[in-house]
């Protein structure tokens, strides 16, 4: 049996221990599903009562999208993609009447805004399983949305993230991403910018423009077509996690073409439904790492994680910051990239 190796993130200052001693294979990580119900979804149509008015709509009435917004409490029928306001937000708007902190350098106003965007009137379609054409619509409106946000005065980021779960953190089952606008940007995306700096800075190259083209010919490599390229990353975290490039360099989402845009689409579909295939519909999270600021163009390159929850983090992960992760990049792209190839035959 081989020995276990520690490996360094390709940005991080972060290690992993990739323990191919307690080696386990994919399958021993699938659970039987338990169906519990929820009740009333307050995200599925006819409820749109449930939900803040929406900030953005996409609507079809006459097979071209129409972009709305709810005003004067008027709830909008029949739509695509539907974004409102979070009922119980981690950052709100600055508000002059309700005053604000006085900050320091452990205090900061959590001035921002907290979203929902709903993926679909169909309560099941998630990315994994969901038509390529709806796909499209729910990146536009993430573009959408992006754009809108990071133009506000008191944001410096933009988090577009899912989870997929009751493990990965989803309290309701319907199909929807969140975004959550900062003052600031987080401390891992801050990490990811110096490191790309410092790598263009001594290279004159972007350091995930060259880590895409040495895996897209390695064992971590997983799929690709025309825009984009999916890997397993050499200091993977979560056993089965998976990367997305886009092949051509962009530090930001908002620079993507019509053409990428359906090719992210088809990647999302192509990779989460064969994640969802291999596990048996896993608790997921994902995450785009995407940064607009005018020095992070040349030297950042932006991507999306995906983080299966097959694993809990105990005493030696929290106590150290080092994680251990029972299935090898290499094994984890070998078996995603048998059923990807399957998934991608079968997308819609």
């Amino acid at each position: 049996m081989m020995s276990n190796e520690v490996r360094k993130d390709y940005l991080l200052n972060r290690w992993v221990v990739i323990a191919k001693e307690r080696k386990k294979r994919p399958t021993d990580f699938v659970k039987k599903l338990i169906e519990k119900k929820e009740g009333v979804c307050p995200l599925c149509p006819g409820n749109e009562h449930m939900t803040p008015p929406a900030v953005l709509l996409y609507l079809s009435p006459n097979g071209e999208i129409r972009k709305e917004r709810d005003q004067n409490g008027y709830r909008h029928k029949d739509w695509i993609v539907r974004i409102v306001p979070n009922l119980y937000p981690a950052f709100t708007p600055p508000d002059k009447e309700r005053g604000t902190i006085k900050e320091s350098p452990v205090l900061k106003n959590a001035a921002g805004l907290h979203e929902v965007l709903i993926e679909s009137p169909c309560h099941d379609e998630h990315p994994g399983a969901a038509r390529v054409s709806q796909l499209v619509h729910v990146i536009n409106a993430y573009l959408d949305r992006l754009a809108d946000l990071s133009g506000k005065p008191y944001v410096k980021y933009v988090s577009i993230f899912r989870n997929h779960g009751r493990e990965a953190g989803a309290s309701l089952s319907h199909a929807h991403t969140q975004l959550i606008a900062t003052p600031f940007i987080p401390s891992l995306l801050e990490e990811e910018l110096e490191a790309s700096k410092s790598y263009w800075k001594k290279n004159h190259e972007c350091l995930l423009c060259d880590v895409m083209e040495r895996e897209n010919e390695g064992p971590r490599f997983i799929w690709e077509n025309d825009s984009f390229v999916v890997f397993a990353p050499w200091a993977s975290v979560h056993p089965m996690e998976f990367w997305v490039l886009p092949k051509r360099h962009q530090s930001s989402m908002l620079r993507l073409s019509q053409k990428e845009i359906k090719d992210l689409a088809e990647t999302m579909r192509v990779c989460l439904g064969g994640l969802r295939s291999l596990l048996n519909d896993p608790p997921y999270n994902f995450g785009f790492h995407t940064i607009s600021a005018e020095d992070a163009q040349d030297c950042y390159h932006w991507h999306l994680e995906v983080y299966p929850r097959l694993a809990i983090w105990a005493g030696f992960e929290k106590s150290t910051g080092m994680f251990i992760n029972v299935i090898s990049p290499e094994d984890a792209a070998a078996e995603l990239k048998h059923v990807v190839y399957l998934s991608s035959s079968n997308k819609i």
